[in-house]
């Protein structure tokens, strides 16, 4: 009888492990499949200049990105959970935040003179480029080359979804170098403040990159005086220092509104 029930046990559990493999079998093939899906989605020009900077699936095998930017005065540290997209910024004299919810602002002395609805993430998204790019929600479209010195940029027009974002109205032109594949050129207009469409066309350089464990973002960008498509002389720039990315998050409570802090309303009209 304990012989029996010995065989039987031993047929269950065989059986159980079999279930398992071929359900994790399974569960593979759909994630890979999700994956081609997912890569197939985007243009070819998207998934090639992707690679040319460390590939999607490393970036997305990434949960927290820290960068800080030197200002005049003082450094802004820029601390980002890139799976909720939380994030926090700390100065000397003021901090603010997303936590998944509210933006808050932690102002004591009045020195923060913009819009934190506006800012919190901006610098994010220029820092993450071209990774951003393959957010949910983006349509993407043709465009023409962008010419500067001689050499021709070919580029991809990006648009957002209605309800996407802060400023779904936003369009962006990402242009690659012809040679490296790598991001050289983007084109993006601000409609945050108006809410409405706007073809004015501002352009931001990318062509510094820092190689952070495999993936390469922006050690610094130069925004250039325009004309429309027209690009003319440098105007000012960001720089990018102590880089660091961790597929390990923060603690819990680290995006979290400080006690001392405020909630800021959405001032969009």
């Amino acid at each position: 009888m304990k012989k029996t029930i010995g065989i039987l046990l031993l047929l269950l559990i065989t059986i159980t492990a079999c279930r398992d493999k071929v359900a994790k079998k399974d569960s593979i093939k759909v994630a890979e499949a999700q994956a081609k899906k997912e890569k197939a989605s985007y243009p070819k020009l998207i998934s090639d200049i992707l690679e040319a900077h460390g590939g999607l699936d490393h970036w997305r095998s990434q949960r927290n990105l820290v960068f800080e930017m030197p200002r005049a005065d003082f450094k802004e540290k820029h601390t980002v959970d890139l799976y909720s997209r939380k994030d926090r910024i700390d100065t000397p004299a003021y901090a603010m935040g997303f936590d998944g919810k509210n933006i808050w602002l932690l102002d004591e002395n009045g020195q923060y003179e913009g819009d934190p609805v506006f800012y919190h993430n901006l610098m994010f998204y220029f820092f993450a480029m071209p990774f951003v790019l393959a957010d949910d929600g983006i349509v993407y479209g043709e465009t023409e080359d962008l010419v500067f010195e001689g050499v021709e940029y070919p580029g991809v027009r990006i648009s957002y979804n209605a309800g996407v974002g802060t400023s779904p109205k936003d369009e962006y032109f990402v242009h690659c170098d012809p040679k490296t594949m790598q991001m050289a050129w983007l084109g993006y207009t601000v409609t945050y403040r108006t809410g409405e469409k706007s073809d004015n066309y501002k352009w931001i350089r990318y062509n510094s990159w820092q190689d952070v464990g495999g993936i390469y973002l922006p050690e610094s960008i130069i925004w250039y005086d325009y004309e429309g498509r027209n690009l003319k002389e440098p105007k000012n720039s960001v720089s990018f220092r102590n880089v660091t990315l961790s597929e390990k998050s923060e603690s819990v409570d680290f995006f979290n509104k400080p006690e001392e802090a405020e909630i800021v309303p959405d001032r969009k009209p």
